[in-house]
């Protein structure tokens, strides 16, 4: 019986991810807060929604495929 396996994730490592994430994160919450204008803010926002996405993604992939990070054997 041959099982279907998943796909090695293809991408940014997830330490990397989670490191961009919270730069993302924080300039949105500096610029939010600062006089900068609005488009920075915004712009910001966007690439920490987009990296949150890929972050939740690769957490997905790899619940179905029974995979666990090395962190946790």
């Amino acid at each position: 019986m041959t099982s279907n396996p998943v796909p090695p994730a293809r991408g940014l490592p997830r330490p990397l991810l989670w490191v961009l994430f919270a730069i993302a994160v924080t300039a949105n919450a500096i610029a939010s807060l600062s006089s900068l204008p609005i488009v920075v803010g915004a712009a910001f926002g966007v690439v920490a929604i987009a990296l949150g996405a890929l972050l939740v993604r690769d957490h997905l992939r790899r619940r179905a495929s029974g995979r666990r990070s090395p962190d946790r054997l």
